[in-house]
Parts: structure tokens; C-alpha cells; sequence
């Protein structure tokens, strides 16, 4: 099972940016679908942007769309996601999930969480107003 290992949350003032990391220990993403959830306390982890095929395609959720980029570096070793003006609404642990990209089903599949085989340990983002 391919293990996640997410990085570069932190504390943030609104409208500020914070770049998120993940990466796979040990190989690439090549052959995966790679997403960013998150979960704020008391809720539901939701799903937050995805990128997945040999074109890097994406797909984000409406509440991040236009201030959140998912990218995926060349060698897909990594997967980032660049937020720009946080608001205290961001504020949850954001976790970085994977599945084998055989098993594709489209983007309404995507956004489930019970979609994804393995998930990272996640890594907290708090936006003070």
C-alpha cells in the first residue's frame, strides 16, 4: 500500500496563501489519482480539488475553485496544492488521498471519499480572521 506523506500546513492570517505537499514514499503518482481532502471538527471530510491522467487533469470543489491550484510535479513524485485567500472557513486538517487510476470512474466517483485506497496523516491549516 503506498504510504502519504503530507506537509506544509500552518497558521495563517485571512487572505493569506499556504502551499501544501504530498508526497509517496518510494514511488510516484504516476499511476494513481491523486486528491485533497479536508475535515474541519465536527464535520465530514470533503472533498477538495483532484488531478489525475497522463494530462494532469483537474477538477475542484465550487467552495476552492479560483483560489486553490492543484498541481503535480513533472517527475509526479510530489502533488501540491497552492491556496490563496484563506479564510477562517479553510481551517481543517487537509489529508491527501490515492487511488489506482485503473479503477477511474470520473469525477463524480472522485469526490467521494470512500473512492480513495490510502490516505496520508494529514496536516493542519488554521486561518485566523
Amino acid at each position: 500500500q503506498v504510504q502519504l506523506v503530507e506537509s506544509g500546513g500552518g497558521l495563517v492570517r485571512t487572505g493569506g496563501s499556504l502551499k501544501l505537499a504530498c508526497a509517496a514514499a518510494g514511488r510516484t503518482f504516476a499511476n494513481y489519482m491523486v486528491a485533497w481532502f479536508r475535515q474541519a471538527p465536527g464535520k465530514e471530510r470533503e472533498f477538495v480539488a483532484g488531478v489525475v491522467g497522463s494530462h494532469d487533469d483537474t477538477y475542484y470543489a465550487d467552495a476552492v475553485k479560483g483560489r486553490f491550484t492543484i498541481s503535480r510535479e513533472k517527475a509526479k513524485t510530489t502533488v501540491y496544492l497552492q491556496m490563496s485567500s484563506l479564510n477562517p472557513e479553510d481551517t481543517a486538517v487537509y489529508y491527501c488521498g490515492v487511488r489506482d487510476v485503473r479503477f477511474w470512474g470520473g469525477w463524480d466517483s472522485a469526490i467521494r471519499r470512500t473512492s480513495y485506497d490510502a490516505w496520508g496523516q494529514g496536516t493542519q491549516v488554521t486561518v485566523s480572521s
